[in-house]
């Protein structure tokens, strides 16, 4: 996979813990370092919009401050099966022609790297069902007493009750939400067919999030469909 690899996405996996702003954009296609610094100052320019609408006082009330700005600028800001990319997140937001944003990955990659922009500790959480259909990821924060669910798919989602007694809940920090932009990426690709380019996805997602067994089974399916099948053996009996 070493030749698949730009020069951003090697330094991206050469990097322990990487930022999740530039890590998710160079996951979601940026490619050059002029691309990345133009969506790192959209960003900027993002946080200066949204600053002063943020209190002083405590970070729960920062955190809700910001989920509340980014419904009120779009109220039609969920769309399923929307952009996940980072940059097509970031180009929707700030679009004003544009109502939806993206899906709850898209929404969640744009709240989390906001948040941590305003020094807010945000990871996030997998399932791999919910509301009764495909698999969901969604934002929590650490307040130092409780851990606060931030569903960005509901306007009303800020402490968010609805999945607290999932037992599936797996919570990703930024590698792990980096590692689902390639697995995204991975499952259109399969859509289309493409399927050695979503074999390397998989494999992308696989090296940032070793656990993510959803990977594993998509890229032992795609291996198995390319009559790769002692690879895809090796992927899909951890299934079992």
């Amino acid at each position: 996979m070493e030749t698949d690899l730009s020069y951003l996405e090697k330094r991206l996996f050469e990097t322990d813990e990487p930022d999740l702003a530039w890590g998710a954009l160079v996951a979601s296609g940026v490619t050059n370092q002029g691309e990345l610094d133009s969506y790192l100052e959209r960003i900027d320019m993002l946080c200066q919009d949204i600053g002063p609408a943020l209190p002083l006082d405590d970070d729960l009330h920062r955190a809700q401050a910001l989920f509340e700005w980014l419904w009120t600028a779009k109220p039609n800001r969920y769309e399923f099966q929307g952009n996940f990319r980072l940059m097509q997140v970031i180009d929707a937001q700030l679009d004003p022609k544009v109502e939806q944003v993206g899906n709850c990955l898209g929404l969640t990659l744009l709240y989390n790297v906001l948040a941590k922009k305003f020094g807010l500790k945000t990871k996030a959480v997998y399932l791999e069902q919910a509301h009764g259909r495909e698999s969901h990821v969604f934002s929590i924060m650490d307040t130092g007493q409780a851990t606060i669910d931030i569903d960005n798919i509901f306007p009303n989602g800020f402490d968010h009750k609805e999945h607290l007694d999932n037992p599936l809940r797996v919570t990703w920090d930024d590698a792990g939400l980096i590692a689902d932009i390639y697995h995204s990426i991975g499952s259109a690709l399969h859509e289309q067919n493409k399927l050695e380019e979503a074999v390397r996805n998989y494999s992308k997602a696989i090296l940032f999030n070793p656990k993510y067994e959803k990977a594993y089974l998509n890229r032992g399916i795609a291996l198995s469909l390319l009559g790769r099948e002692e690879e895809a053996k090796r992927d899909l009996e951890r299934q079992v």
